[in-house]
Parts: C-alpha cells; structure tokens; sequence
C-alpha cells in the first residue's frame, strides 16, 4: 500500500512575477512550436525566507530568452546559467542555492534562505508533460509530478498519462488527488516501504468568489478580488442593481441568493462573501453556506448586526461549532472606511485565513518570513 505521510507535506503556491511550471504553459507552448529548445528550472524545496515558493518556474529557451522567474530577482543569474548548462548537456541537474553568507550573497540570495532547483530540458518529444500543459493553457486542470529519489535523478509523472507499474501508479494516484484539491504540494510518498520524495505540481481553474449583495462594497471588492485571480460572481435578487455595467470584474447573477447557492458549483477553495445587508437574506443564506465544505465564509455588518444573526443562526439549529467558521463582521482591522479600503480588509483576512497566518504586522513576528503552509486546506475542520 503506498500513501502519504501527512505529518511531513506542506503545501505551496506560485507568486506574482514567477509561477508555477504549468503556469508558464502558454508561453512554453509557444517558445516549443516555434522550434525552441527549453530548460525549465523549478523550486523543489524551499529552507528559511526564500523568496518565492515551492514550484516555482524559470525557463530560458536556446536563445537565451527567458520566461517566469525564480526568486524575484536573487538568484536569477545563477539559475540563468544553470539553464544554459542543461540547453549544452541535455541532462537533468539539481541545484542548492543561498544558507550561508557567502552563498547567499554570491547569488543575490541575500534573505538568507535555501533554495534547492531542479533543471530540466523540455522538448516536443515530451508527449505527457505537452499534454499537461494544453490543458493547463485551456484552464482545465492539470497536474505533474516530480519524482525526486536519491541520487538527483527527477522522473516527471503526469495527471493523465500511463503510469506503467504500482509505484507509478500509486504516486499519480497522488497527484491526481492533489489536481482535485487544486492545490500543488511537496510530499512523501511512502511505497511499501520506500519513501519517495515528490513535488505535485497543480494548476487548477480560478477559485471562486461569490460577492452576495450588488452594493458599492461589492463592486469594490469583485474588481479587487479580480486582480487577485479569483473567478468572481455577484448574486443579487434585484436586476435594477445587479447588472454587468456595475460590476465589469465578475459575472452578474439575478437569483435568489440561497437558490443560486444551492445549485452552483463550488469546491474547498471557494470564498463567499455576504454583503447584504438585509436579514431575510442574510440570515438562510449565512446558515447554508456554514454547511458547505468552502474555505471562507464572511458578512459585513455592525456589531450589534452580528449579535442579532448569531441569535438568529442558533435559533435555526446552527451549532457553535459551524459559527466558530463565519468571519463577521467581516475584514482585518485596518481602519478601512471607503468601499476600497475594505475590499482590501476583506481580501486580507480571506489571504490570512487561506494561509492559516496570524495577521499581524510582521516586525511583530519571529521566524521565517516566508514559512512552509500549513498541511490541511481550510474548508470545513476535520
């Protein structure tokens, strides 16, 4: 029996300016059609406050053009090089860049992390891993793993292609696993015996936002929330608010709010954010979202307007339990006042409550700035 051994995974995500190997699908698509040869670098294990997270690619084509980034600027020359090297050589190869000093600065890798890189050469002969990326360039989903055994050498394993034997089979089993939570991972893979390390590497469609209420907030937010990469709808019963001209970021629905919630389409990753206003709204449309496996449910209102929802709620038969799961009143303390300033509080506490973070201002905290994720996704507790 082969499994993973979930006291040691912990999640990762790509970053803005870098991505995630099947992030960078077009544009390797692209550089192969044209006749380019490929490296592609990516972060297999991150130590301390490296820059950018686990999965994160770089590729350099054999004109020495580049796509994605690595560390945001670090250690960019260094793996430039290693890129290079891999074009000459056609071989995988495996590198280990920053900890101490001298290293770090040597490389630009001046937060004092580790980062350890894998480079690979990519061609057209790569019938699997081209597929992946099609249909990570469609924005269906889609998933490679990196099989990392001792000795440096890396298999690529992907979401839809033939695993010929039980190993194989069990860690696709794995990734696929990891392509329906949407979320990419570094993980032990324990096959009778033999722990294989492996990097999942995920590209999921867009997550949800559903913004309940079509008000001046909710514009605010959808557009905010937009540039964040969320696949945003606004749901409002009333046609004359909810139009497509006022919210130009997301997708207009003119449903009744817990209708549409009953019958659309959501997975862990999903953040519903109620902005209403109004308590025959708020309150069954609170109630049937706490009972839904999603990862943030909030709702704007005064204090006083919590108090009375929470009597309302537990009148209905809600349980503390499910309430302990409602953010309300919704957002960060951050003194916000104008429509804009509270997306950004809202934002802020759906990013903290994804990542399991604290919140508070970082010069208050000890450690490293870019720490591994917690293990478990946040939807309903376990």
């Amino acid at each position: 029996m082969c499994q993973a051994d979930d006291a040691l995974w912990f999640e990762c995500r790509g970053s803005g300016g870098g991505g995630l190997m099947l992030e960078l699908a077009s544009a390797l698509l692209d550089a192969l059609a044209a006749g380019r040869r490929l490296a592609v670098a990516t972060v297999i294990e991150v130590d301390g406050s490296a820059p950018r997270a686990l999965g994160t690619s770089m590729a350099v084509d054999d004109l020495g053009r580049v796509m994605g980034s690595i560390s945001g600027g670090c250690v960019e020359g260094a793996v430039y090089d290693a890129c290079g090297d891999v074009l000459a050589t056609g071989s995988t190869a495996v590198h280990t860049f920053g900890f101490t000093d001298d290293d770090a600065f040597a490389v630009g890798l001046s937060c004092g992390g580790r980062l350890t890189v894998v480079v690979r050469p990519l061609s057209t002969a790569d019938d699997d891993v081209l597929a992946e990326l099609r249909l990570a360039r469609d924005g269906r989903a889609a998933g490679l793993a990196l099989v990392l055994p001792g000795g440096g050498a890396v298999e690529v394993l992907t979401a839809s292609g033939a695993a010929p034997d039980a190993r194989r089979q069990r860690i696709r089993s794995e990734l696929v696993a990891a392509v329906h939570r949407g979320r990419s991972v570094r993980r032990p893979v324990d096959c009778d015996g033999d722990l294989v390390q492996t990097v999942l590497l995920v590209s999921a469609p867009p997550a949800r936002m559903i913004v309940f209420g079509a008000v001046d907030f909710s514009i605010a937010l959808s557009n905010a929330a937009a540039l964040l990469g969320y696949r945003v709808t606004v749901c409002d019963a009333r046609p004359v608010f909810a139009t497509a001209e006022r919210f130009p970021a997301a997708e207009v629905v003119n449903r009744w709010p817990t209708d549409y919630l009953a019958e659309t389409e959501l997975d862990e990753r999903a953040v519903l954010c109620i902005l209403t206003h109004d308590d025959k709204f708020d309150v069954p449309l609170i109630e049937a979202a706490l009972a839904l496996d999603v990862a943030y449910v909030g709702a704007m209102g005064s204090r006083a307007t919590h108090e009375r929802r929470l009597a309302a709620l537990r009148s209905h038969g809600v349980s503390d339990e499910a309430l302990t799961r409602l953010h309300s009143p919704i957002g960060l303390d951050l003194g916000a006042s104008s429509p804009e300033e509270t997306a950004v509080s809202i934002l802020a506490e759906v990013i903290a409550a994804r990542s399991r973070a604290s919140g508070v201002p970082l010069r208050e905290t000890r450690g490293a700035i870019h720490a591994a994720s917690t293990t478990e996704p946040i939807g309903r507790p376990s």
